[in-house]
This record gives C-alpha cells, structure tokens and sequence, in this order.
C-alpha cells in the first residue's frame, strides 16, 4: 500500500513538473528579460555630416557586430555639415521612435538626455565614449610636425568648434607647440570653400586638422590649388590614405575606425542588455606615407569585415 501511495505521488510530481514546464514555456516569450534577449537591440547612428563617407570603415564594424551581436544599426546623417542644432532634434526624435541606443559622433555639445542611452564616437559623454585619447593625440600630432622643424608658423584649423574631441586636441597641440617655442594661429573655416581660402592666404609652414572630414579637404586643396603648407590631420581614411601615399598629407593621426564602430555597436547592445561595459579608449598611432604599406598599417586603413 505504501509502494503504491508513494508511485501515485511520484506520478503526480512529474505531472506537476511537466504542467509547471509547459506554463513557463507559454509565459517565457513574455517575459520583460526575455524579450531583451530574443529581440534585436536598436541602435541609431547619428553622424554629425551630411556625407557619411568618411566613416565607411566604421561603419563596417558596426555591421559585423550588429550580424554577431543580434542588432539592427540605422545611420542617421545631418542635412547640413556640424549642425548641432538638427543633431539634438534627430536625437530626440530616434528615442521617441524607439531606438534602445543612440551612438552620436557630437556636432556640438550634447543636449540633456533624451531619455535614450548615447554613447560618443570622437568625443567623450553620454554613458560612454569610444575615440582615442584626444589630448594625447593632438600633442603627437605637434610633435610630428615640430619633428619636420617647420620654418615658420603653425596654424590650427578648427573645423568643427562645438566638438568637444576635436576642441581638446587643438588645445593640447596649441600646448605642445606653444611649449617647443613655436608660433600659433587658429582659423576657424566652415565648409570646403572657406578651408580653401583660409589655406590659400596662410603664410603658416604648416596646418594640423584634427579630423578626418577636415583632412581630407585640406589635402584636396592642397592638390587642387597647388598649395605649398605641409598638411597634419587626423584619420585612417581611403582618401587620407591616398594623400599620405601622394605625399601631399605629411602626416596623419590614425586609430581603428572599424574597432571603434565594433565597439560602439557591441557597447549599445551591452547597456540595451542591462551588462556591464566599460568606455574604450582607442589606440592610436602617427602615420606618414612610408608607413602606409606594412601589413598592419594596411588592415587599418583597409580592413575587412569578416
């Protein structure tokens, strides 16, 4: 009898069990941590230009992480080139529209949250950054250009005035430059035609740029107009590649766009998740064309996704 009482309560545990498995399996999808993992995470990429070419490669690593990482990347690009302004509404608008992150490259001094999580490319905010140290990039920079020994001033072109990234690295090249006894003028040009006069009418030996939109017009200027300034920018693109190769770009500042759009995007997924993440802070390294053909410096300049 007590064989039997103890088999008919066994059977009735495993119908329990089974009724228990089958209610969790129904009620599972609806579950809020559930949802976050079966869900692809949306992330919106707010660019701060209206050409969107010169982050190709970072653009890449967004993909492969989106594909590795279940993400769904839209890139948002500006009407007008550094508009603070229409950057701040497209943010406000893509976490109204649902996005669960925003990774912004800042035209300007980032608006109060909008309620989205934001994580920078370039420059440091939000509830993370991915960009080089920008300090120490704009000192190497001047060094590069000191090291060429400069036989006359050196200007400094602010391209993008409200970024807090590109700001910071003027500051710390002024520094440098200032420091090795070096004289220093600043201009600040908005848009291809105003760079092309301001670079035209310089009496400065050498300009530094301090992003890649920015070198990549001053070396097609430089071409353009036959200009005699040495060029230093700022970026790892094909076009800044092809004028470090010409020789019409002295040197350039270039760090990993495709690891900081890998990052940013796998950074996104990971606060979207409720996990842990920390900024990154990316490497970076001075290039001047004859380093452009070792193996390493060309999966920089030209990488891959795989």
């Amino acid at each position: 009898m007590n064989k039997q009482r103890t088999n008919a309560l066994w059977q009735l545990l495993v119908l329990v069990a089974l009724a228990a498995a089958v209610a969790l399996t129904l009620a599972w999808p609806q579950l809020p941590f559930a949802r976050r993992e079966a869900e692809p995470v949306e992330v919106s990429v707010i660019l701060r230009s209206a050409d969107g070419s010169a982050w190709a490669n970072a653009r890449l690593g967004m993909e492969q992480a989106a594909g590795q990482l279940r993400a769904e990347v839209r890139i948002v690009a500006l009407t007008a080139d550094n508009d603070a302004a229409e950057q701040a509404g497209l943010m406000q608008y893509e976490a109204q529209r649902g996005a669960d992150v925003l990774v912004v490259i800042p035209a300007g001094e980032l608006p109060a949250g909008p309620g989205t999580p934001v994580i920078t490319l370039e420059s440091a905010g939000g509830a993370a950054s991915v960009c080089p140290d920008n300090e120490a990039l704009g000192r190497a920079l001047a060094e590069a250009a000191l090291a060429d020994a400069p036989a006359g001033p050196v200007l400094l072109v602010d391209s993008v005035p409200g970024s807090a990234g590109v700001s910071a690295r003027l500051a710390a090249a002024k520094a440098a430059l200032e420091e090795a006894g070096a004289r220093v003028d600043e201009a600040a040009p908005r848009g291809q035609a105003a760079l092309e006069t301001v670079l035209a009418e310089t009496g400065a030996a050498a300009v530094l740029l301090f992003e890649p939109a920015a070198t990549e017009a001053a070396a097609a200027a430089k071409d353009k107009l036959g200009l005699a300034p040495a060029l230093y920018g700022a970026g790892s693109t094909g076009p800044i590649a092809a004028a470090l190769e010409r020789g019409t770009l002295s040197a350039s500042a270039v760090w990993s766009d495709f690891a900081a759009g890998y990052l940013a995007v796998e950074g996104a997924v990971r606060i979207a998740r409720g996990e842990s993440w920390q900024p990154q802070t990316l490497d970076f390294s001075i290039l001047r064309g004859e380093d452009i053909y070792e193996p390493d410096n060309q999966k920089l300049l030209f990488p891959v996704a795989s």
